[in-house]
């Protein structure tokens, strides 16, 4: 196959970040590895690691372009969700407790955040009058 119009078969595999280093390596395909007299594109896949090409793919990026792509996997977005879950939990779980060391007309009043802030600060301004009396 030495053609001067070279086919698809012939051009070394170029991979997205997504695609697997060995998806070119699929059975049967005629010209994949007996063109080479046996080594043709998927024994030179096997040899490198299949995150090597993606490593190589990124360094020309920029560090910033790099986190981006990084960041739009949805391994990283799925473990981002999870830690922003924990920590609006944590969160709400705070306010249900200064919550309930606050003092209110109807004991079981439903109060946003920014009620239970200012009436946090207006309690410890009357706890702190109390004691300077």
């Amino acid at each position: 196959m030495l053609n001067s119009d070279r086919t698809e078969l012939d051009l070394p595999p170029t991979h997205s970040e997504s695609e697997s280093a060995f998806s070119d390596c699929g059975g049967g395909r005629a010209g994949s590895t007996e063109d080479a007299g046996g080594v043709g594109l998927c024994a030179q896949s096997r040899v490198t690691e299949p995150g090597e090409a993606v490593k190589k793919d990124l360094q020309h990026l920029s560090r910033e372009e790099r986190r981006r792509r990084r960041r739009a996997t949805a391994k990283y977005r799925t473990a981002h969700a999870t830690r922003e879950r924990i920590r609006v939990e944590a969160f709400n779980m705070a306010f249900a407790e200064l919550r309930k060391l606050l003092p209110t007309l109807p004991p079981d009043k439903k109060l946003s955040k920014i009620e239970i802030l200012r009436l946090a600060i207006c309690y410890i301004s009357y706890l702190n009058h109390v004691l300077d009396v």
